[in-house]
């Protein structure tokens, strides 16, 4: 049995943050859930994917966030406690229906999880996803530890159903990623089917209804923000006269910090987890108590410049500080030590930052940039399109593993900014550059948001060659599935939609499917679509070796070793593929068998054949 299926209320179970976020879930009945994986909340889903044959609830991978959001939509309508979960830039993704939604409302209680990266860990922006909550009008709860977490996700569903609104749970990377005991709660009941109740005048949203609509939007906003001002985690904490506002992560490390100071006895703190809408009574009973306020906040001045608004409606002239004026960062994440040095500043403390221990006697560490790994069959598609294209062509990329196509030696990554942007962005560079296009897409990427710039392509008559890395799984955030994989092995249960059926039916008519480690023939094929009028798509079918090595779909194949009698050391091997496993000891060049996976790129590339598998 999964280990968050446990029905034992009051045990406690060592979770990862987004585990604790499932399991708050199911203690809420959760029969609902839908997502598309992107790291800081790939393991949210991860864990409805494992316990799929052990429960009644519903889960699916879709095809991208907004398609996720509307699916769930569709089963909250009907009354299902929902759950949809993706990173912050998946809610871009998911903005259309989610702003209209906001209007529509919901039956069944709906959690909106969106993962925010300060820092950019695993991302390409690191956006502050509280504003969405403003723009949509939807409430937003943001835990501050790993058993808010769990207590928080429950309770959104609670929520939800009381507002008839999407509830936003807003976590961040280092909420998600921590690890804890959990205190667990009771188990509800799962509520698979319910009846649809026909409503259109308040469903469908034409300009006319959603007139009527929007002014029951603000009538919400307002009983959320009366539940704001009871919210039992909104709370001061304190009597002292320095006042400290914080909300998420962050409010952990203010606690450490005015522990650490010995300012327990002079400060007030302002915890806000039901931070929008802000409880605006509650605040300004802070703001009347303390002579000075300190607003910690990871990325953008949200709450600062909210309380320095309510504040100045009032006409109190008490100091605000924060990001504008208290030094602190409105970029990447925050940690104990650079909070406690903010708290000691904002108050007017002499503080000394701890000594750090003197290492510069000790050798520096290797580099070690991140690398396509060995065996990927990304780095032989890169390789063969790079003997036909060259280094002049224009390479848009998009977003998955071979986005590290970006570093050298490979260098084939010009202009990347979202999902599916390579292929869009193609179009554009066709018609505008002097110099040919390659796009790379990646499979899942592909289906994600790829398919419509295709279209786009076919029909404005745009001239470029698009590269489908198929890999066989959406390696980058775990190896989850996608619409083109192959379920058996991993026990999922979905019809498989064929990447050159769909590309076909784009209407691209030059569509070539190469294997990568083939590497005369698949230069020979990628050589075809050259001088092509149109748009040529190349499909680069291989599977993932780590995902293949766990599903024991791919062949173990012998390691290969450098003939030293052979070797020349004209060194291709190493300064045009970059794989891991070649590396040199000396002025020789070695291979570490036990990296190795056999693909015999290297041997291929070898002008001297001088790679050979071991005996």
């Amino acid at each position: 049995m999964h280990k968050l299926l446990t029905d034992t209320p009051g045990e406690k179970l060592f979770l990862l943050g987004n585990e604790a976020v499932a399991r708050g879930a199911i203690e809420a009945g959760v029969s609902f859930v839908t997502c598309y994986p992107g790291t800081p909340s790939s393991e949210i889903p991860l864990q409805f994917f494992q316990m799929t044959n052990e429960t009644d609830i519903y889960f699916e991978y879709s095809v991208n966030e907004k398609v996720a959001l509307e699916v769930g939509a569709g089963a909250a309508a009907t009354g299902l406690r929902t759950l949809v979960t993706m990173k912050h830039v998946g809610v871009n993704v998911a903005a259309d229906p989610l702003m209209t939604l906001a209007y529509v409302g919901v039956k069944g209680g709906m959690v909106v999880v969106t993962a925010d990266d300060p820092s950019l860990f695993s991302s390409q922006n690191e956006q502050d996803n509280r504003y969405y909550a403003r723009l949509s009008g939807l409430p937003m709860l943001e835990p501050t530890n790993i058993q808010e977490m769990k207590d928080m996700a429950a309770r959104a569903f609670e929520l939800s159903e009381e507002l008839s609104l999407p509830v936003l749970l807003r976590t961040t990377t280092r909420l998600n990623h921590m690890r804890g005991a959990v205190n667990l709660g009771p188990m509800q009941e799962v509520v698979t089917k319910k009846r649809f109740e026909k409503d259109p005048f308040s469903k469908v949203t034409v300009p006319a209804v959603s007139r009527r609509l929007h002014q029951v939007l603000l009538s919400r906003q307002e009983q959320a923000e009366k539940l704001s001002e009871s919210w039992d985690s909104n709370k001061i904490i304190g009597q002292g006269k320095w006042g400290i506002v914080s909300n998420g992560i962050a409010h952990s490390y203010v606690l450490d910090a005015v522990n650490d100071l010995n300012l327990t006895e002079k400060t007030s703190l302002l915890k806000l987890t039901l931070s929008h809408p802000l409880p605006r009574e509650l605040c300004l009973k802070f703001l009347q108590q303390v002579d000075s306020v300190l607003v910690v906040e990871e990325l953008e001045p949200i709450l600062e410049q909210e309380l320095k608004a309510l504040a100045q409606e009032n006409g109190m002239t008490l100091p605000i500080k924060g990001k504008k004026t208290g030094g602190l960062s409105r970029i990447f994440e925050y940690n104990p030590a650079l909070v406690r040095q903010a708290v000691a500043e904002g108050f007017g403390l002499e503080y000394t930052l701890e000594e750090r221990i003197d290492m510069s006697d000790l050798p520096s560490l290797p580099n070690r940039p991140p690398n396509l790994c060995p065996g990927c069959p990304h780095r032989a598609s890169y390789y063969e399109v790079k003997q036909v294209y060259g280094d002049e062509a224009i390479y848009p990329t998009d977003i998955g593993c071979y986005t590290l196509g970006l570093l050298p030696p490979i260098s084939m990554a010009d202009f990347l900014i979202c999902m599916g942007s390579s292929v869009s962005s193609a179009c554009g560079f066709a018609r505008a550059a002097e110099q040919k296009v390659v796009a790379f897409i990646g499979d899942s990427t592909f289906f994600h948001s790829g398919l419509t710039g295709l279209v786009n392509a076919v029909h404005n008559r745009h001239n470029f060659t698009l590269v489908i890395l198929d890999n066989g799984t959406t390696a980058m955030t775990g190896h989850q599935p996608h619409p083109g994989v192959d379920g058996e092995p991993i026990n999922w249960d979905r019809r498989r939609v064929s990447i050159e059926q769909a590309v076909r039916g784009c209407g691209v008519e030059d569509v070539h499917v190469i294997k990568p480690f083939a590497v005369k023939k698949s230069i020979d094929t990628i050589r075809s679509t050259l001088d092509y009028e149109g748009v040529s798509v190349i499909i680069s079918q291989e599977i993932c070796p780590l995902y293949g090595k766990a599903t024991k779909t791919r062949k173990e194949k012998k390691p290969y070793f450098v003939d030293h009698e052979k070797c020349q050391n004209h060194r291709d091997c190493v300064q045009l593929l970059a794989c891991p496993a070649i590396y040199l000891e000396g002025e020789q060049v070695e291979i570490d068998a036990n990296l190795c996976v056999g693909c015999a790129l290297c041997a291929q590339v070898c002008p001297e054949k001088a790679i050979r598998p071991l005996a």
